[in-house]
């Protein structure tokens, strides 16, 4: 649990400083989208909840468009373990047969989504909860997913999807009239069968249809570490090659790895990988000048 830090011993000068320290980035950034993965710890620590909050509001206040696509695992983890039922991952990719997809679809657009909309307007902001069949937003279809190792292998992971395609307009109506949009991955195939999709790839594909200034996402780390745990504060295509080659990005960080490369090679400026469990980690990010967390290069 983190402890809130005590800001009322700051100088109101040195206060006023601060604010002034972070309007050369609220200029460069009014007006422009930035999409937020929300995952991890800042997920269930009710102190980081409310910092998140907080944070995605005052981005909407001073003239960024935040959007909010979040994960949910550990949650859907829980219910399933309540059903009787025991999570299976294949690379990084939870197997969803039709009972674990309503267990998903009951999770993500029903509880977590609704506890994120309200920690937001509870802050002050005006949140409206979306899943991709809303605006007919997110069309999916079925993931075939080829093995590592043998090319000629292929995993069966249910009904996981894969994007067909994204249809921003209800994003951006919501935007356009001071909403903030909040994403629960999921979609819809042809015959209106629904798709869990991994989260971190909807974020990424979701910041290139949306052009977006930056993607932003929240895990448990610190930023993608080397094998000594040492933080890797730059990626670029050739180096990731590397670290998946020799095992040191692998299982749920290769999805999320692979979606925010894909996003910086489609024109989203910066892509950053940061650590959820930081207080305000957003604020830091967005409105200072220090490097933190991972940042994605396209070449």
């Amino acid at each position: 649990m983190t402890t809130p830090a005590d800001i009322t011993s700051i100088p109101p000068r040195d206060k006023a400083e601060i604010l002034a320290q972070a309007l050369p980035y609220i200029r460069k950034y009014h007006g422009k989208t930035m999409v937020i993965k929300y995952g991890g710890n800042a997920m269930t620590d009710p102190a980081l909840q409310q910092d998140f909050a907080e944070d995605v509001v005052l981005l909407k206040l001073v003239g960024i468009n935040p959007v909010v696509v979040h994960g949910g695992g550990p949650q859907i983890e829980t219910l399933l373990k309540r059903l009787g039922k025991q999570g299976q991952f294949i690379q990084g990719m939870r197997v969803t047969d039709p009972e674990t997809m309503e267990v998903v679809e009951w999770v993500l657009a029903g509880e977590v989504q609704q506890d994120i909309v309200g920690l937001i307007n509870q802050a002050g902001g005006k949140a409206v909860g979306l899943t991709g069949r809303d605006g007919a937003m997110i069309r999916a279809r079925k993931l075939r997913m080829t093995d590592q190792k043998d090319p000629k292998l292929e995993h069966d992971v249910g009904q996981v999807g894969d994007i067909v395609s994204i249809d921003p307009a209800v994003v951006k109506a919501l935007q356009d009239d001071q909403f903030i949009p909040v994403v629960s991955p999921i979609g819809f195939g042809e015959q209106n069968e629904s798709y869990n999709i991994n989260a971190d790839v909807v974020a990424a594909k979701l910041a290139t249809v949306l052009q977006a200034e930056k993607l932003l996402m929240l895990t448990n780390i610190r930023g993608v570490l080397d094998k000594d745990g040492q933080l890797l504060t730059e990626l670029t295509p050739r180096r990731i090659d590397e670290l998946v080659e020799d095992g040191t990005i692998s299982g749920g960080m290769i999805p999320k790895i692979a979606g925010a490369l894909d996003a910086a090679k489609s024109g989203v400026n910066a892509v950053h990988i940061i650590d959820g469990r930081v207080p305000h980690a957003l604020l830091l990010e967005v409105l200072g000048n220090e490097p933190f967390g991972t940042m994605i290069r396209s070449h």
